[in-house]
């Protein structure tokens, strides 16, 4: 479960680093940037999911503050 959170971080800060480089690129001429931050919610939202069933199913546990 640890591997596909790191993987899915990994996915949300690729897809955010490729939109800035397309703002930078682009200078806001075209679509790519929208496309790229709508990946991103994409990805956030598919791991929000993902966490939640896990814990739902017992695959992850929470400690709680210590």
């Amino acid at each position: 479960m640890k591997i596909i959170v790191a993987i899915a971080f990994l996915l949300i800060l690729g897809s955010l680093a490729s939109a800035l480089f397309y703002l930078m690129k682009d200078k806001g001429k075209s679509n790519r940037t929208v496309k790229a931050l709508t990946m991103r919610v994409g990805f956030s939202i598919t791991l929000f999911i993902l966490i939640l069933l896990a814990y739902k199913f017992g695959l992850i546990q929470p400690t709680g503050i210590r």
